[in-house]
């Protein structure tokens, strides 16, 4: 299928994702995509998403838009991850099946899997147990945009894809010390340490929770792949293979920073999920794979990073 010029409907086009998919499609030369400011259309609002999308007409629908954040994020506003998360996900969804939309490519995170899933997570594993506590509101939103999704897809013959990628980080990412997640927290960390020569950053929990992570413009790839790809499954796992400890994460950032820092673990704040990282058998039996390792990714994003500080 020749996507080039088709109508593409790129929502949440100013985040990392989104920004990420739209350089990607732009360099790939796709000369039709839509996209429009916050301040332009609030896709919490039902009825001006229906309206903008039945205006535009687009062929295809990447939802890249969604309220995101690290463990404390999560934890502390859990009420709008659910709600923003969920109303904005129904809306463009409901409304590209109402103008005639066939396929749409519906993004989530690995946090829809149970806390203590058995490793390496595969799409089988969705509701079969308890969800980490610390984001559950953010996964049951995304739990049931997957669900939508799959109803939308089996009752109307759609092709509505739910690509559920690990950890991301890249260029555009959030930093901020709070809210973001580990990786860019300790990007920050080790950044702040050595410029104002600080001899320890601190680091949540104990070290040793293993965390999978990918380079966003992975994503990005694997948004196009799915788009051209037909496929007989709503569910597919989206992951690098890149696994390390947070321990050996933070350590790989302070060598990357030639920064002489030592880490101290605030064993009082929470490690999260032990261990995480998905399965990719499904994405890979279609076609698509990771193209990028750490240290590709990393280059991009800390020149990103330092440009930006």
């Amino acid at each position: 299928m020749n996507l080039k010029k088709k109508r593409i409907f790129l929502s949440g086009h100013k985040g990392m994702v989104g920004s990420s998919i739209l350089r990607y499609l732009k360099a790939k030369d796709y000369k039709n995509i839509i996209t429009i400011n916050k301040d332009k259309l609030n896709l919490l609002d039902q009825k001006k998403t229906d309206n903008f999308i039945k205006k535009i007409k687009p062929d295809f629908v990447i939802n890249a838009a969604a309220r995101v954040g690290g463990i404390l994020a999560n934890s502390n506003f859990k009420a709008e991850f659910i709600y923003e998360n969920l109303t904005i996900q129904t809306n463009l969804i409901n409304s590209s099946y109402s103008a005639g939309v066939k396929k749409l490519i519906f993004l989530g995170s690995s946090c829809i899997y149970p806390k203590l899933c058995k490793q390496p997570i595969k799409e089988k594993d969705l509701l079969t147990g308890k969800l980490e506590e610390t984001n559950d509101a953010y996964a049951i939103a995304k739990i049931a945009g997957v669900k939508m999704c799959e109803a939308y897809n089996k009752q109307y013959n759609l092709q509505y894809i739910c690509l559920m990628p690990t950890n991301l980080y890249g260029p555009n990412d959030n930093y901020d010390l709070k809210y973001s997640h580990f990786f860019p927290a300790l990007i920050k960390k080790v950044y702040l340490a050595k410029k104002k020569g600080k001899k320890k950053i601190d680091v949540w929990g104990n070290g040793k929770a293993k965390r999978e992570i990918m380079y966003v413009d992975d994503l990005a790839s694997a948004c196009e792949f799915f788009l051209k790809t037909k496929t007989r499954h709503s569910l597919i796992n989206i992951g690098s293979g890149e696994e390390r400890t947070i321990e050996n994460f933070a350590k790989y950032v302070i060598k990357k920073f030639n920064a002489k820092v030592k880490i101290k673990f605030d064993k009082s704040k929470p490690n999260g999920t032990p261990r995480k990282i998905v399965d990719t058998s499904l994405a890979k039996s279609y076609g698509w794979k990771s193209m990028y390792n750490l240290d590709q990714g990393f280059k991009s994003t800390f020149e990103d990073f330092l440009k930006k500080n």
